[in-house]
């Protein structure tokens, strides 16, 4: 399997060489050169295994130059009931992802029991022990550079802390994330976790990553990684969980269901875009919003216009107040037929703060094959479907997943199973939950008072100059 780029200007790499970096060289994101086809049986194979068996199987498909006894010894040391034990009451841990359903029909796939209580840890658990692996092989260091609108940053910090040969420089929207995710990042004191918040919103922050991903003198001398959705390995690892939701919603690989996925940076739903595309059998795949319905916009008009720093709202649903979605650049690539020069195109006026229109292309004819639809959701909506999904099934749901839950119900196909993806667990966004419910979420063992302890951080403009001059100063000569 090798990998290029969506700007068509960089060389062919393999897994391992593209796992500790972020974009590529020309600037664009990684894909393979061509999706694995699952066939039928292999899929019927499939159904009965764990999800470390499953998780084995995908990444096959996609680290073929990891040995497979050391890729099966990863993903049975990263996906144990040990690690994502953070579960609801009645949810069997050692599903990893336990399906619960609503009703029938209806589900939500649980991945918010890993240690920081978000579906990140899905992949970035794995991710640090590829690094780690990885750095050993090469007897090398990393810095990892990256931004967060709320839980890629714990989820990176608590994967990375205290990993050998492995620093994390977190960029965060300062003041724009919940008590509970600020406090998550911000009380962690290993000498090797670095919090940077910046003033502005998350897209600023995500401007400085790309910046200095493209500094490549600067990328090279401090050997800048990165964890956000840009690097290929997390996209591949989410792939998994996609595969292992149809198969406890069914009962044979010739029925159909659909996902309704909450999403900002587009990185969670391009997993579900790649399995649909490997065979997985999926009707629709439902795209939520909040306020900032920039991916919205696209798939209802062909208009995709990110918005200003001062258009982005800061909502209920922080982890999605993001209007330059970075994942969405590879599923545009697959839409323009995998042509680098037109992505070069598009995204010079992006990177510009331009917009594109492909209404009138030969491209957006052919988006209904790719089965997106996509709604939006407000405060208001969050809160009406946090009480109705509590009043009618005794289930409390976070934000983020709440809007996903609205926008799926009112997208979904009759008959066609709907399953939705959870992106959090209700005490990360205490406030919000109080008023809907008038009462505060369960918070898991040791996370009681975690809004207490001891924070430390760095208050920053968003000057590249500045956050240069900073991991400068915090990394070894």
């Amino acid at each position: 399997m090798n990998y290029i780029s969506t700007r068509g200007n960089s060389p062919k790499k393999k897994f391992t060489e593209i796992l500790l970096g972020g974009l590529a060289p020309d600037g664009g994101l990684y894909l393979p050169n061509q999706y694995p086809q699952i066939p039928r049986d292999e899929l019927e194979a499939w159904r009965k295994l764990s999800y470390a068996d499953l998780a084995f199987e995908v990444l096959s498909k996609f680290a073929t130059d990891i040995p497979a006894e050391d890729l099966k010894a990863i993903v049975h040391k990263t996906y144990t009931a040990e690690v994502y034990h953070n579960a609801r009451p009645g949810s069997d841990t050692t599903q990893i992802t336990p399906l619960r359903t609503l009703e029938p029909g209806l589900h939500i796939l649980e991945l918010s029991n890993g240690p920081t209580l978000a579906f990140k840890d899905m992949a970035m658990q794995l991710l640090g022990n590829l690094f780690e692996y990885a750095l050993a092989k090469q007897h090398d260091e990393l810095n990892i550079l990256g931004a967060t609108s709320g839980d890629t940053g714990s989820a990176a910090e608590y994967a990375m802390r205290g990993k050998r040969g492995i620093r994390v420089f977190m960029l965060s929207p300062h003041q724009k994330m919940s008590r509970f995710q600020t406090a998550q990042m911000f009380s962690l004191q290993d000498p090797n976790i670095f919090n940077i918040a910046i003033r502005g919103v998350f897209d600023d922050a995500q401007d400085m990553v790309k910046a200095v991903s493209n500094d490549h003198a600067f990328k090279e001398k401090y050997k800048i990684g990165t964890v956000n959705s840009i690097n290929w390995a997390r996209v591949s690892a989410q792939i998994v969980y996609y595969f292992k939701g149809y198969f406890a919603a069914t009962k044979s690989s010739d029925e159909q269901v659909s996902f309704s996925v909450p999403s900002g940076n587009f990185g969670n739903i391009c997993a579900g875009h790649i399995a649909r595309m490997m065979g997985l059998p999926i009707r629709q795949l439902i795209l939520a919003t909040n306020e900032n319905n920039v991916l919205e916009e696209f798939f209802k008009s062909g208009v995709y216009r990110p918005r200003t720093t001062a258009e982005t709202a800061h909502t209920s649903s922080p982890s999605m107040d993001i209007s330059k979605a970075s994942n969405f650049e590879r599923f545009v690539y697959d839409l323009v037929g995998r042509k680098g020069e037109t992505v070069r195109d598009l995204w010079s006026g992006v990177d510009a703060g331009k917009s594109f229109d492909l209404r009138g292309s030969a491209h957006w004819k052919n988006i209904k094959q790719y089965g997106f639809v996509a709604g939006h959701s407000t405060h208001a909506d969050r809160l009406a479907t946090i009480r109705m999904v509590w009043e009618k099934y005794g289930v409390m749901v976070d934000t983020h997943t709440a809007d996903g839950i609205k926008v799926g119900l009112e997208k979904r196909e009759a008959g066609v199973p709907l399953i939705c993806l959870e992106t959090a667990l209700p005490a990360k966004f205490e406030d919000t939950i109080v008023e809907a419910l008038g009462r505060k979420p369960e918070r898991p063992a040791g996370m009681e008072d975690i809004e207490s302890l001891p924070q430390r951080c760095e208050v920053m403009d968003a000057d590249l100059d500045k956050l240069k001059a900073f991991i400068g100063s915090n990394v070894p000569e």
